[in-house]
């Protein structure tokens, strides 16, 4: 019988936290500031004046990706004795999500090449400079927004292989099921309706792969492949 590896267990677990906080900060809190919505000027004036954060955002971004690349691979090695077919999936399905975030990167360094080029620079006016760089950061989100059905899509083979595993809590396996549903119902709902994000729903769908990939990240870093036994008795945990 295979015997799960506790240090492998745990190298996913500090991947996936890596993943974790460096996507949040390429994702959410660095261009919460810097990128101001509905005001392109101040948008362009923002990244001007802290230049450096918007390339720390690159860096993270990288970082993210390189991490989500060991991070599945450690979860094959892990998980692909209880099925085979779904860690392959699970690992083909990152495979592809990975070229397309790194190719989506490039529209934030052409935004760098629009505001570092001197010659270019004396050529635009500020408003085509304006246009220019909220073109590149449009198509930058429109990357992520396609990036996220894989980025769901992976989660159900996981979900199912944490579920099956026997070693780790099966609520997690069901929370990642679930928000592979989140991320498509995100993408889709936000593509067909405008309006979708000024609804509740956003925070109802994407709350499973929250709760799903957090409890998994650290149970792996900290628990591994140890499981909890509770005493019929005291209840205590053995």
């Amino acid at each position: 019988m295979h015997k799960p590896n506790n240090q492998t267990a745990r190298l996913a677990g500090f991947l996936y936290l890596v993943l974790i906080v460096t996507g949040v900060l390429n994702l959410m809190y660095i261009p919460s500031l810097l990128i101001v919505p509905d005001n392109a000027a101040q948008t362009l004036e923002n990244i001007r004046q802290s230049e450096m954060l918007f390339r720390w955002g690159i860096i993270c971004g990288i970082i993210s990706y390189l991490a989500f690349l060991g991070l599945v691979l450690a979860l094959y090695q892990l998980l692909e004795h209880i099925n085979r077919l779904h860690a392959r999936l699970m690992v083909v399905l990152v495979l592809v999500s990975i070229p397309i975030s790194f190719f989506n990167l490039l529209h934030k360094f052409s935004v760098l090449t629009l505001l570092s080029e001197n010659a270019l620079k004396q050529e635009l006016s500020t408003s085509d400079l304006v246009y220019q760089v909220m073109f590149y950061l449009d198509a930058y989100n429109n990357g992520i927004n396609l990036s996220q059905i894989f980025w769901g899509l992976w989660l159900f083979p996981f979900g199912y292989l944490v579920y099956r595993s026997g070693f780790l809590p099966k609520l997690f396996g069901i929370l990642l099921m679930a928000g592979c549903f989140g991320y498509l119902i995100e993408f889709f709902g936000s593509f067909l309706f405008p309006n979708y994000h000024n609804t509740i729903l956003p925070m109802i769908v994407n709350l499973p792969s929250s709760l799903g990939e957090i409890g998994i990240c650290l149970w792996l870093l900290i628990m591994g492949t140890n499981t909890l036994h509770f005493g019929k008795r005291s209840g205590q945990v053995i």
